[in-house]
């Protein structure tokens, strides 16, 4: 389970979206997710599944990275549909034993974990799409209004990306360091709640040991490099918001105006 967890991943593909302005495919990261958050009926969260399907597409990405990223999120999914399921009351309703089912929280349940679904794949394409460099890069220049506040807005875009960057690094070293634990005899899979929890404490601390050499390191390196942030830094690679961008984003709005009338036409189903 641990190594399908795909986010922070950059999958190489000389796409459209690939070659999009890094600033710009986090506006429409952000678009897409408030068009999530905005659907009030499946037809408005058809259309929104589709949009993310056309952007997956042009991306080249498999589509079994993506399905691979979801393994990782299924118990959280099943958690929030049972919680509507048995939580949620209206319309013809049906027992069993000691629990309770509506037709609403039928509805509801299946809304709610489809939209979930659709929040990690449209995230995942801006991760799959674009290295970390550029993406600090385009979260500095999004950010950079903040620089009127004495924000360090450089420090806190590289503190982003380097999360988001060693979050497969960390995965790694789990899976390594939960293998060797196993090669010594330690059991992760029975006993007690309590017992399991216990047999997590070999595999915690040599990776908080690893997680602060591997910081160390990269400190050493940034600094033996010169690295002083953002003042007087140049880039080699200049962001520039051409047509393909101008395209994207009059897609994304047309989208966006269509959920907004889907809603108001077909009105909330939940």
């Amino acid at each position: 389970m641990i190594s399908d967890i795909t986010i922070g991943q950059y999958y190489k593909e000389n796409s459209v979206v690939h070659r999009l302005d890094p600033r710009n495919k986090i506006i429409l990261t952000v678009i897409i997710i408030a068009m999530i958050f905005c659907c009030k009926n499946f037809l408005a969260l058809a259309l929104v599944a589709a949009v993310i399907i056309v952007s997956i597409l042009f991306s080249k990405v498999p589509m079994k990275m993506f399905f691979k990223s979801l393994k990782s999120i299924i118990p959280i999914i099943l958690f929030t549909a049972i919680l509507n399921l048995f939580y949620v009351s209206g319309g013809k309703e049906w027992s069993f034993w000691i629990l309770k089912i509506s037709e609403k929280g039928i509805y509801t349940a299946v809304f709610m974990a489809f939209r979930i679904i659709l929040l990690i794949v449209a995230s995942s394409i801006l991760t799959y799409t674009t290295v970390p460099t550029m993406l600090t890069d385009a979260i500095e220049k999004l950010l950079s209004p903040l620089k009127v506040f004495k924000i360090s807005v450089h420090s806190l875009a590289m503190m982003m990306t380097l999360a988001l960057r060693f979050i497969p690094t960390l995965i790694e070293e789990i899976e390594r360091i939960t293998n060797a634990q196993k090669a010594r005899g330690a059991d992760f899979e029975n006993g007690s709640l309590i017992d399991r929890v216990k047999s997590l404490i070999p595999v915690l601390v040599p990776l908080f040991v690893s997680s602060f050499k591997r910081a160390y390191d990269l400190a050493f390196a940034m600094s033996c490099r010169c690295y002083t942030g953002g003042d007087g830094r140049t880039r080699m690679k200049q962001m520039k918001f051409g047509i393909k961008d101008i395209g994207a984003l009059a897609f994304y709005a047309v989208s966006f105006t269509a959920v907004i009338l889907l809603n108001k036409y077909f009105g909330a189903l939940i």
